[in-house]
């Protein structure tokens, strides 16, 4: 790895480029203006989202190479740091949109960050564009960089705040058609999930280390636990918790009908803490107790 740098201000990541800076909390940076350089690390305590025009060196995050080819969108999020492994000397090409999280205070967008989930996907989940799909982005860009190179007024602080909101809401979009399209992939991914759940509960695992949670199942199924789970919502019509929640009934239901067993005992098998608990998420599930479901059967 060439160096590591950290971006902490807009101005760190223009400076990095090769970019004037226009305003101090956003830009829109023209990335062939950077000097050609190698492999580097990069912190970001910006947000900042990166169309690539062409494949230059492989982005690892958390030991894991970003799905990223020609054409693609990358979102990375204040805290993320982020390895360009190339040991190669390349030209960056593209176009970057970056701004300050102070950018966003007192502004509508500043309320709906937290449903852009993608800033928080991290490997092989980036955003593949159609040429259609590029120039749409390519505009959003065009109209926020029109305003940054405007006198700043009243206005610009709205309209710079909405127009970067349209382009989030346009990826958004995008993301949708994506998990859509991707069906084949997204259908291997439900798969191992239904795999590796039935594995889960097939071993000591349950009673060792209680229920799987959905950032554990994300994890091993190398994913961000925001992708997998909006993956799963997409796919599914439930959340990734609501899906975990229906294996763990399917294999209770199964495990009622030992007699030789106690609901109490169940109940730790399958890796609850308290019996109580199974008990109250069983009768929400089934609509009667453990114990009244064995009656019945």
């Amino acid at each position: 790895m060439e160096r590591a740098i950290t971006f902490n201000t807009v101005h760190d990541y223009n400076v990095f480029n090769n970019n004037a800076t226009l305003h101090p909390l956003v830009s829109v940076v023209d990335l062939n203006k950077a000097a050609p350089r190698s492999g580097h690390r990069m912190t970001f305590n910006i947000f900042c989202a990166v169309l690539k025009q062409v494949k230059c060196g492989d982005i690892l995050y958390g030991n894991q190479t970003y799905d990223y080819q020609e054409g693609t969108l990358v979102f990375f999020a204040p805290g993320q740091v982020i390895d360009v492994a190339n040991p190669e000397v390349y030209q960056p090409t593209g176009t970057a949109l970056t701004f300050h999280p102070d950018l966003l205070l007192n502004t509508p967008l500043g309320k709906r960050m937290h449903a852009f989930s993608f800033f928080s996907y991290q490997t092989n989940e980036a955003l593949h564009l159609s040429e259609r799909e590029k120039k749409i982005i390519l505009e959003c860009f065009d109209k926020i960089t029109y305003e940054l190179t405007q006198s700043i007024d009243k206005h610009s602080k709205t309209l710079i705040a909405s127009n970067i909101e349209l382009f989030l809401n346009y990826c958004t979009r995008f993301y949708d058609r994506q998990f859509i399209t991707r069906e084949n992939v997204n259908q291997g991914i439900l798969e191992k999930f239904e795999e590796l759940l039935n594995r889960y509960f097939a071993s000591e695992k349950p009673q060792l280390t209680g229920l799987p949670s959905v950032a554990y199942c994300a994890n091993e199924l190398h994913l961000s636990a925001n992708y997998f789970g909006d993956l799963i919502k997409k796919e599914t019509g439930k959340s990734a918790q609501e899906y975990v929640q229906s294996k763990i009934i399917d294999v209770a239901k199964n495990k009622v009908f030992d007699v030789n067993k106690t609901i109490n005992e169940i109940a730790y098998e399958l890796g609850f803490k308290y019996p109580q608990h199974f008990t109250r998420l069983f009768k929400q599930k089934v609509g009667v107790t453990p114990n009244a479901y064995r009656r019945l059967n």
